[in-house]
């Protein structure tokens, strides 16, 4: 297309100049791991559990007398708290699962250290532990209340052994799973027995540790399910038996959701613990 000046004269058409290319876009990468951590994400499975329960319990789908409704049993808890004898039996329950934690913990800690740190304590010990592993704790009751009677000794010994393997499972395989260049820069820089202990063994044996605890406080909760139920005369298995013998299964429940509330609280404290001590570490967990 041309145009003219005043004075009559042609100018040369100006052509326009083509559209600038569009910016060539990266692909979007697909993400392969699981994403980001979902806030409270911990509380969605127990919360669906527990609408289901309730939509059902309304609906007449689940039988009051086989499984009560969620708000009954909300306010047999508020009468057990009431009359204070949830607190007093949550209480033994507590004592008796801590003892045997701390005994049964500590037992595993240190058979893997010598086991791990020692060919020869490895032939003694692994041995007896793996066998060990293949009986139930519970299948050795008869032969602790012959050994120890039915006291408390008994039922914090049964929680220890369904304790104290798993620790040492995981920690054993955590020493084991520590690179030996580790070994070797340690005796370039001429540690000691306690420095190489301190600064390679327990660093790398610790995530083992902590994923053995979080086994670990499952197996004394159900450990101590059994165990109050063999002559006992207080804690929360004791009160489920004596809901039993009466027939109340609203108190029976009430003491289920009682453990499953201690295992879900007990797992996420050493998972919280596990976060912070390995923040180190990136993995698909976040």
């Amino acid at each position: 297309m041309s145009t003219t000046t005043f004075d009559g004269r042609a100018l040369p058409a100006v052509q326009a100049a083509p559209p600038a290319p569009a910016p060539l876009r990266a692909p979007r990468r697909r993400r392969l791991g699981p994403g980001r951590p979902v806030r409270y994400g911990w509380a969605i499975g127990p919360v669906l559990l527990l609408a289901l329960w309730a939509a059902g319990s309304g609906l007449g789908v689940f039988d009051v007398r086989s499984l009560p409704a969620p708000w009954t049993i909300a306010s047999t808890a508020g009468d057990l708290v009431d009359s204070g004898k949830l607190q007093s039996h949550l209480a033994t329950s507590a004592q008796r699962a801590l003892l045997g934690l701390l005994f049964g913990v500590a037992a595993g800690l240190l058979l893997a250290l010598v086991s791990g740190l020692s060919r020869l304590g490895e032939a003694v010990i692994d041995g007896p532990v793996q066998i060990k592993r293949s009986i139930p704790s519970l299948a050795l009751i008869p032969l602790l209340i012959l050994w120890f009677g039915i006291g408390e000794t008994m039922k914090v010994i049964t929680i220890a052994l369904g304790v104290f393997v798993p620790v040492y499972i995981h920690t054993h395989n955590g020493l084991r799973a520590i690179d030996s260049r580790y070994a070797e820069l340690a005796e370039t820089v001429r540690l000691g027995r306690l420095g190489f202990v301190r600064h390679v063994v327990l660093p790398g044996a610790l995530p083992g540790f902590l994923l053995g605890m979080r086994f670990a406080v499952t197996g004394a909760w159900l450990a101590l399910v059994v165990v109050e139920q063999v002559n006992a005369t207080s804690g929360i298995g004791y009160m489920m038996e004596l809901a039993r013998t009466y027939g109340q299964t609203d108190v029976i429940i009430v003491g289920l959701v009682v453990y499953g509330l201690l295992g879900l609280v007990s797992d996420a404290l050493v998972r919280l613990v596990e976060r912070r001590a390995l923040s180190w570490r990136r993995t698909l967990a976040g």
